[in-house]
Parts: structure tokens; C-alpha cells; sequence
């Protein structure tokens, strides 16, 4: 039995796992919430050249049957889009001129 969460390919990656592979955009959100800009711009910056590497990765598999690892190699992506946001464009965790905007969903997309 293994403790890795992502597929050995993204071994590096490992460390960001328990924070950012959430499994819906509120929880993602929530958590750009919750961020500094240091915590996230480290993330930002370990992730994303290997971004098209792990989309094309994940696109090995069925979208409709991913194995666990490569699923949350998945939501480590949807975490990188919704923190390149603050990093590239908002300077900041929250959005820019939205007042208090929050991000709930009642049903999220699969997966």
C-alpha cells in the first residue's frame, strides 16, 4: 500500500496533493480563499510546465473510468486554473472588484 496520491510520474508534485486535489470547485475555491500569494504562487510556479504534460496524460485515460491517482492528478488542474487566476491576473486571493463574491455550486460537473 502506497501514501502517494498522484501518479509517479508527478512525484513531484506530491507535496501540493493534500492541499490542492479537491474534488469540487467550491472546495478549490474555498481554498484560493484561505491562500496566501506565497503559498499559491509556489504552487503556480512548481505546476505549471508540467501542465500540458499532465493533461496529456490525463487524456490517456477514459474521462468516464480515471483511476484514483490520475482523478486527482485531475482536480490538481482544475486547482492550477483556479489559482492562476490570483497569480496572473488578480494579484490577490480574492477577484478583483467582485465585492464579496462567493462560488457554491449545487452540482458540479463529472469529474
Amino acid at each position: 500500500m502506497t501514501d502517494r496520491m498522484l501518479p509517479l510520474a508527478f512525484a513531484e508534485l506530491e507535496k501540493y496533493a493534500p492541499t490542492w486535489c479537491l474534488a469540487t470547485e467550491t472546495e478549490r475555491y474555498a481554498r484560493r480563499q484561505a491562500s496566501t500569494m506565497a503559498e499559491m504562487q509556489e504552487f503556480y510556479d512548481a505546476f505549471f510546465p508540467r501542465l500540458e504534460e499532465a493533461i496529456a496524460y490525463c487524456d490517456t485515460f477514459p474521462l468516464d473510468d480515471l483511476p484514483d491517482e490520475v482523478l486527482r492528478l485531475l482536480h490538481l488542474i482544475y486547482a492550477l486554473v483556479m489559482v492562476s487566476m490570483s497569480v496572473e491576473i488578480f494579484h490577490q486571493p480574492k477577484a478583483v472588484d467582485a465585492a464579496d463574491a462567493e462560488l457554491e455550486r449545487t452540482e458540479e460537473p463529472v469529474p
